[in-house]
């Protein structure tokens, strides 16, 4: 896609800033972005004429929209700011519910394909740009067929010692946010798949980045830090 969202993120207005968890997962489950995204003033951006994956004339206007900052769309165009794997966004302001995402980046609904919105684990009923955000909240953009995937979730230590095992479980969350354990995940670094209760047997000689594949559910990632050094 061209580049139609400039993405000239502009503050207008001032607001109570906090911090949340952003997670972007684009096209054959990769992952985009994962990071601590800080909310300020809302940002402005224009809604794009090629954003036509609700139908042609469902495209946005190409009018300047304002989000407000605590809001799922808000972190992502904060985002977006800084992160050039997150731009162009093409999103239509075509609806009156709301703003309809169909680009992050070079992630383009598509096929059956739209974009799966989530916080806390839970599926979000609204749009991103109405989806309350607060302090701490953790927020999945992803890709994704309907009926949506489960989504991965990785229970790690956040510090281990380099070449001693620690134990993982991985875990999935469905739509409601309902959790249970996930047998036979692949998870890197583990000595094999997860049993039964969700749990394997990792061993780390520098801090590193877990990461756990299971189908086509959505993964998950955590890192793990040794003797005081993080992953980046």
């Amino acid at each position: 896609m061209a580049i139609v969202l400039s993405l000239s993120l502009t503050a207008v207005a001032s607001a109570k800033s906090l911090t949340a968890e952003l997670r972007v997962v684009g096209k054959g489950n990769k992952v985009v972005t994962e990071q601590s995204v800080k909310t300020g003033a809302k940002v402005s951006f224009k809604a794009s004429p090629k954003a036509t994956c609700f139908g042609a004339k469902d495209s946005g206007s190409g009018k300047s929209v304002s989000v407000k900052p605590n809001t799922a769309m808000g972190l992502l165009a904060r985002a977006a700011q800084s992160t050039g794997a997150l731009r162009p966004l093409l999103v239509t302001d075509a609806f009156s519910f709301g703003l309809g995402i169909c680009g992050i980046g070079s992630n383009v609904a598509s096929g059956g394909k739209s974009w799966y919105l989530k916080v806390n684990h839970k599926g979000s009923p609204v749009s991103a740009d109405t989806t309350k955000v607060s302090a701490d909240d953790e927020v999945l953009f992803a890709l994704a067929s309907f009926p949506y995937p489960n989504e991965l979730a990785i229970e790690a230590p956040e510090s281990a010692t380099a070449g001693v095992p620690f134990t993982v479980r991985v875990v999935s969350y469905d739509e409601k946010g309902k959790r249970k354990p996930v047998a036979g995940a692949t998870v890197t670094g583990a000595a094999g798949p997860t049993a039964a209760d969700g749990t394997t047997t990792v061993s780390l000689s520098a801090p590193g980045r877990l990461s756990a594949t299971h189908g086509k559910e959505i993964p998950a990632s955590a890192a793990v830090c040794i003797a005081g050094a993080c992953p980046s």
